[in-house]
């Protein structure tokens, strides 16, 4: 949808005043790919419990560039007209701003929250709409029913033994790791924001997830 034309304000008027206007494309619309300030040393984890401590809207504008593309590339392979998925993904951005102290690093990941947030803001939009097609009842559709106690706690463990064992690579091994399968970044742009080979970069991370499946097993 062209929000300019449709006499609307662009989708990011609905957040106005928390993420800069240059993380949207020219036409009001989120880009496809992360923008490049989104590659911050900060994990995802550690601007989400910014956001909660701090309210900080920087760090908030970097999540959004970061995830913005992500979240939406998601929504349209679930079959989310293009025309709603900027303001879905808004929404759940919104949530993300106003939610944050819920979150809890011990238990998920930050992108695995977000999209939690995500696939239920999806739910709730094929609902509104009543599509013929669109069965509510759906198991697939359906949000998963909280953990059992032992499972929450089996997850929280293997979570530790992971950090434990990220935090025993090599500095330079770890960011890596983050950044390619933490943070989803491809290797190519790993490459340009650490000024580093290509071959460089794959080489590390085929060393680090050596080590992590060694310190794991032993574990």
């Amino acid at each position: 949808m062209n929000f300019t034309a449709a006499g609307r304000e662009p989708p990011a008027g609905l957040i106005a005043g928390l993420v800069p206007s240059s993380v949207f494309a020219s036409n009001g619309k989120m880009p496809d790919v992360p923008s490049p300030a989104a590659l911050d040393g900060r994990s995802s984890d550690e601007l989400l419990v910014a956001i909660a401590r701090d309210r900080d809207k920087d760090a908030f504008g970097l999540l959004f560039g970061r995830m913005g593309p992500r979240l939406k590339a998601y929504l349209l392979r679930s079959g989310i007209a293009p025309s709603q998925a900027d303001e879905l993904v808004q929404e759940v951005m919104l949530m993300v701003w106003h939610r944050a102290d819920t979150f809890d690093p011990a238990r998920a990941m930050a992108s695995t929250w977000i999209f939690t947030i995500a696939r239920n803001k999806r739910i709730d939009a094929a609902r509104r709409d009543r599509r013929p097609e669109f069965d509510p009842e759906d198991p697939a559709l359906v949000p998963d029913q909280p953990a059992a106690a032992d499972r929450s706690i089996e997850q929280a463990e293997a979570s530790a033994r992971l950090r434990d064992a990220i935090a025993k690579l090599p500095a330079e091994q770890a960011d890596l790791l983050r950044l390619a399968y933490f943070e989803d970044q491809p290797h190519s742009a790993i490459a340009r924001h650490k000024g580093l080979p290509l071959g460089t970069v794959k080489s590390r991370l085929r060393l680090a997830l050596e080590r992590l499946r060694r310190e794991l097993a032993g574990s």
